[in-house]
């Protein structure tokens, strides 16, 4: 660091500044430092650094289950928007699985008691527990993103999703729709229950009640969307009185779920009006393209990462807040009123 110092003319305090926090120095400086240590080939040593200021600089992301699974690509959006804002500020990323099994619970409360992290964000699941230890009680600073934890004290950020479902729902409504199919995530799952009850608003305001609507689904995590989707085809088969609108909690169960109702001979969105949550990308390459309601991750990601570095340096908020970064829908050509109101 001395090395690089002379060679930039700057102090070490503000080489050790500008690799540690680069938004602390100007950039013009920035600049010949970074120049300088790369003309060095000198990289900061970060374990090295966690020991010299008695702190940590890595932030652990607790995912619920595998980084990669079917067309969605929400949790590797989220990471890459996280890992930005990190970066910035100085801090490492490091990802662990909660598999929600013992072994999995039980190293992941380790890593945090044994003062590894510096805070955590964690994906869309309740925090781990086994043998009377909880994550909240490791010290650190713990922001949810995806499932709002505020009530349990844990400040989080979410998007809107009743309110975007009660609102692609409404629209539906409006198109002329009055039997809904709803392809369904595990049963009190906190997506599905938002999701769910948005539906259910919006019939209600239009003067239809919940036997309007048929669920399907319920058993299955949504990393089994795909077949959660096949399954609902099997049971959108079996009904007497078919809806003309299909509410799909996730991209990968929409996607199955058109595939297989082609094989039965029936048309999107002739027969039948489909509309997912997530937005992937590949929404827009399935036929007909498919209406989505898009998360916002990155906002998301960004508000996460933001909301611990401000408990990181001056503690949490009291009482827990909640985020909430609106959604939006992106209308495709699997929407249409139904065949009987054109």
């Amino acid at each position: 660091m001395a090395d690089v110092a002379r060679l930039a003319g700057v102090a070490i305090s503000t080489v050790s500044r500008a690799l540690a926090n680069p938004g602390r120095v100007n950039e013009k400086t920035r600049a010949k430092i970074d120049a300088a240590a790369k003309q060095l080939g000198y990289t900061p040593n970060a374990m090295a650094r966690s020991l010299r200021v008695g702190k940590p600089n890595t932030i652990m992301i607790i995912l619920p289950g595998s980084l990669y699974y079917g067309a969605s690509q929400i949790i590797p959006q989220v990471l890459q928007s996280i890992n930005k804002s990190l970066i910035k500020a100085g801090y490492n990323l490091m990802i662990a699985n909660l598999d929600r099994d013992e072994t999995s619970e039980r190293y992941i409360l380790d890593l945090a008691f044994g003062g590894t992290a510096r805070g955590v964000i964690i994906l869309s699941s309740k925090l781990p527990e086994v043998d009377g230890r909880s994550l909240a009680q490791a010290g650190l600073p713990v922001v949810s993103m995806l499932l709002d934890m505020s009530d349990a004290g844990t400040p989080s950020v979410v998007t809107n999703d009743r309110a975007a479902v009660r609102a692609v729902s409404r629209e539906l409504v409006g198109l002329g729709h009055r039997r809904f199919f709803y392809l369904a995530g595990p049963e009190g799952n906190y997506h599905d229950v938002e999701r769910y009850a948005g539906v259910v608003e919006a019939l209600a305001e239009a003067g239809l009640g919940e036997d309007a609507v048929v669920r399907s689904g319920g058993s299955l995590d949504y990393q089994q969307g795909f077949r959660i989707g096949l399954e609902g085809v099997a049971d959108f088969e079996a009904l007497e009185n078919r809806p003309t609108a299909v509410i799909a909690t996730s991209d990968d169960m929409a996607i199955s779920f058109m595939s297989g109702i082609r094989k039965l001979g029936l048309r999107i969105p002739e027969d039948v009006s489909v509309v997912s949550f997530d937005g992937s990308p590949v929404c827009a390459f399935c036929t007909p393209p498919l209406s989505t309601i898009e998360q916002p991750v990155e906002e998301m990601g960004q508000a996460a990462a933001a909301l611990l570095l401000e408990a990181i340096e001056n503690g949490p908020p009291t009482p827990a807040s909640c985020t909430v970064v609106p959604s939006r829908l992106i209308t495709r050509e699997s929407m249409a009123p139904p065949a009987l109101s054109r």
